[in-house]
């Protein structure tokens, strides 16, 4: 399994969000280094951001949602064309699931499980 994944829903929709294009980033001296370009599944999961059994260094990571491209092939508007999610880690033998709740108008995120 990968040691960060994510999931994201359409609150508006009740249901996955299918499609949404998701970066994942991690901070290093130099600024930020792209890791993972990847696009959610049929159940609005990433589940290979890092390579499996790889695991990921201490350190602050971002994760970029193309929300306005997702809102948009189905003809909606939104107000935040990108969500961007911050986080650190701190474990580095952990598993971390950052999810992403969405909605045209607004959006919430939380450490899963």
């Amino acid at each position: 399994m990968s040691a960060i994944t994510t999931h994201v829903l359409d609150l508006s929709k009740g249901h996955p969000a299918r499609g949404v294009a998701v970066k994942l980033e991690f901070h290093a001296a130099g600024g930020w280094r792209e890791l993972a370009d990847r696009v959610t599944d049929g159940d609005g999961r990433v589940r290979d951001l890092v390579e499996a059994g790889r695991k990921v260094e201490v350190g602050r990571y971002r994760l970029t949602f193309g929300t306005g491209d997702y809102f948009q092939s189905s003809g909606e508007s939104c107000f935040y064309p990108e969500v961007q999610v911050l986080f650190e880690l701190s474990d580095a033998s952990a598993h971390y699931h950052v999810p992403l709740l969405l909605s045209p108008f607004g959006y919430s995120t939380y450490r899963g499980s």
